[in-house]
């Protein structure tokens, strides 16, 4: 008996004191987005904001960078990269549909890769 009780207690400590990955609540995350003007900084912004739990958003628009604190609790990186594609930009994770793309105004058409 004791050694069932004993066996009982190591084994509900063994699953207890397995490692839990904690998501990050302020994940800085950088990533490549197409444009080429001041309307496309609008749009990639306003989509980044658009995914729960962005706090910041920045596009660059001579590097092409766009800079997201983002709470992984609320979504993660791949949304946000889903999120710039609907709105016809190219990530470097995620390619925007031809459809979203031909949506762009004609100043925004970047060269697709």
């Amino acid at each position: 008996m004791k050694k069932i009780i004993l066996i009982a207690i190591i084994g509900f400590l063994g699953f207890s004191a397995q490692a839990q990955t904690k998501k990050n609540k302020n994940l800085k995350y950088t990533t490549e987005v197409n444009g080429n003007c001041e309307q496309c900084k609008k749009r990639i912004e306003k989509a980044a904001f658009s995914v729960p739990g962005v706090k910041t958003a920045t596009w660059d628009i001579t590097s092409h960078q766009l800079a997201v604190i983002l709470n992984e609790e609320k979504s993660s990186p791949a949304d946000l990269n889903n999120a710039i594609a609907k709105v016809g930009h190219d990530t470097k994770e995620v390619k925007a549909t031809q459809a979203d793309y031909d949506n762009l105004h004609s100043c925004c058409k970047y060269v697709r890769e």
